[in-house]
Parts: structure tokens; sequence; C-alpha cells
């Protein structure tokens, strides 16, 4: 019988956990054992109470825990552990299993002491996008909760109504939204800014999104442009001539917007710049723009990590973690994620891990003391 084991996060601002009693009473169900870090659950309003009622065990020795699972599983990659002065990776017992949302070029140092180790990792980021993973799908289940966050952190800046307000006192016009990405997090936004009353516009690079966007009440702006998705159904990165042409419209909107809201990443690639210093300086006073890709590198080019700043009389927020401002629903979704992907891996009350099987396939990232993912490969290489 296989123990799992849930620590907590250590990132600053990270209060998700993988696991909630729900899951937890489903995995022992399921034929696994269950040990659970003390506190963990505290960011997201769960005691340790509430897992131990659960079935799961509650502990406190943090290096025991880790040496006893077969199976740790997490959120954030593993990190320099800054009360053990130790890095997490080098916390998992060798040719044991981790699971986590990683994001394998943020995380080349631990990648590398998982090989030494033996560790097969996988990523929940790296879950291919096929039907049956679906019920999977982390960035999803967090896109979108990050998504409805972005519009009400921009909502709660922006010195204006976001509906029209009509008063004896005169009209208050509705405020302008325009979101750029209408991907999970960019569908979510847009619904959530449409709801507020906001008059609202957006656009991707992939056309076959129009009709979605149009669906939820915006208007799509429609430039031309390059084969734009690839087989995964993500945004392909464009050229600079495709991008200048993108630049020059998409000025001409966020010179009348009161809110910006970016959601435009690649996969394995820095985030595409789509808001530059200029295209900043056009927007009117008092104007906010929200950075989701910040994280990885940013689609304008004055968003600071982890920072609110005002800048050519514009906020721009640099929120880095924007899920886990809703800890609560964001762990409830991530766990259920987890949930679904081990019950997809396990056979006969066992976690099996087969290469030639889809899911496994595209999300093992470390097996066997390699590294499967080849653009970790030659990012691995290089540096």
């Amino acid at each position: 019988m296989a123990q799992l084991f849930f620590p907590k996060e250590i990132r600053d601002l990270e209060h998700r956990i993988a696991a909630t009693p729900e899951t937890v009473k489903k995995l022992i169900a399921a034929g696994y054992q269950v040990s659970v870090e003390a506190g963990a659950g505290e960011g997201a309003f769960i005691s340790d109470d509430n897992y131990t009622q659960a079935g799961a065990t509650v502990g406190d020795d943090l290096k025991s825990l880790y040496e006893a699972a077969d199976i740790v599983v997490k959120i954030q990659a593993p990190q320099h552990h800054p009360g053990l002065d130790v890095h997490e990776a080098e916390l998992l017992r060798e040719g044991s299993t981790l699971v986590a949302s990683i994001v394998p070029q943020n995380a080349l140092d631990a990648v590398r002491i998982m090989m030494d180790r033996k560790v097969s990792a996988f990523s929940m980021n790296l879950i291919p996008r096929i039907t049956i993973a679906q019920k999977m799908d982390t960035l999803s289940s967090q896109a979108s909760l990050a998504g409805y966050k972005a519009v009400l952190l921009a909502a709660n800046q922006l010195g204006k109504y976001f509906p029209l307000l009509m008063t004896a006192a005169g009209t208050i016009t509705p405020s302008k939204v325009v979101i750029l990405g209408a991907g999970v997090a960019g569908l979510q936004a847009i619904a959530t800014a449409h709801r507020l009353g906001a008059k609202v516009e957006a656009f991707d690079i992939r056309a076959v999104v129009k009709e979605q966007v149009e669906s939820l009440g915006a208007k799509f702006i429609d430039i031309p442009v390059e084969d734009a998705e690839d087989a995964g159904g993500y945004a392909k990165e464009q050229s600079e001539a495709a991008q200048e042409r993108q630049r020059k419209e998409l000025t001409k909107r966020l010179a009348n917007a009161d809110v910006a809201i970016t959601t435009a990443l690649i996969p394995g690639r820095p985030a595409p710049l789509l808001i530059t210093e200029e295209m900043v300086a056009q927007m009117p006073a008092g104007s906010v723009i929200v950075d989701m890709a910040v994280e990885q590198g940013g689609n304008c080019a004055l968003s600071e990590p982890g920072k609110t700043v005002v800048k050519e009389g514009v906020t721009i927020i640099g929120e880095l973690n924007i899920p886990s401002l809703v800890p609560i629903h964001a762990s409830q979704l991530y766990a259920r994620n987890v949930l679904n992907f081990f019950t997809h891996l396990t056979h006969e009350k066992e976690f099996q891990i087969d290469t030639e099987e889809a899911i496994t396939d595209g999300s093992l990232l470390t097996h066997e003391g390699e590294c499967r993912h080849e653009l970790t490969r030659s990012l691995l290489e290089e540096n």
C-alpha cells in the first residue's frame, strides 16, 4: 500500500494545498495511505483535525514524513526549504515519486537533483491536452479562478465604476476593458468583466476563439495573423512582422481602455510582449493593467513580478500567484484534478508508471535518472 504525503507549501504567498478531506477519503478508499504535514491546510482554512477525521495521519517531523513517502504530492515545484536549510528535492527518497505543478524551465535545479536521486517526477502542467485528461487539467482549473480574480483586482484599483450608471446627477458610462488572450483565463476574465457591466473587447491570435469571445458578450478584436495554434491547442509564437501588426492595432484599443488584462503564454517560452512602454504611455491616466503572465516574463514591458506599480499614470499589477488569492476553491479544484490523475494511473490499488500510456508519457518529467521532456533536456544542456 503506497504512502502519499502532502507537505505544506513553502513558497511565499502560497495558500493552496494539493489535498482536501474529500480527496483524502477517496484516495484512502482507492488503496493509499495518506499523511499530511501539520498546518499544511491552514492557508485554505482546512484544519489538521479535518484531515485526521478523513483518515490521514498528520505529523510535523518533515524529514521523516518525506522518508516514509512513496509519493509526494504538492503544488509548487521543489525549492530550498529555509527552515531545514535543504532543497525540498533532496528530501525526496531516492527512487520515490513526485507529483506537482512543475514549470520545468523555472525549476532546473530541482530537475537536476531529482535526476540524481532517480525520482519519477510528474508535472501536472505537462499533462497532454486530450479529452480523457480534461478532468486532470490543473492549468485550466487554476486559470479559470485566476481570470475571475484578475478582474476583481483591476476593479479594486480602478477609480471608476465598471457598469453603466444612470443617476439624477448624470450618467456614468461603463468602463472599457480589453482582454489580451482568450484561453481559459481570458474567457473567464471576459465573462466576469461583462457580468460587472463593463464594455469588453478581447484579442487572441487564434481566430477560432472568436465565437467563444462573442458568446460571452465581448467584441472580438480581429487582427489578421499567421497560423496561430499548435497541435496541442496552444498559441504559437508569431513572427516579428505579425507582432508589429498586432501592436499597432492594440495601441489604438488600449488608448481608450480603462482596464487591460493580459493572459498570453507560450508553453516552454517567455511570455510574448503585448504591451510596450509606449503603449502604456498612451493609456488614460488612472487606467489599470493586470499582467497575468508576469511570472513568465510578463506581457507588459513595465510590469514587475510580485508588485503593483504606477508608471506613466497607469497602475500595473504583477501578482505572481493569483489562484492562491482564492485558496479554498483553488485547493478544492486542484485536489480533484490530482485525485483524477491518481484514479487514472492506479490499477489494482497500485500506482503504475507505464511510459507507453499517453498521460504518463506526456507528464513524466524525470524517470530512472533521465529527463524525459525534450525542451527541459535542451535547457539543462545549455545551463
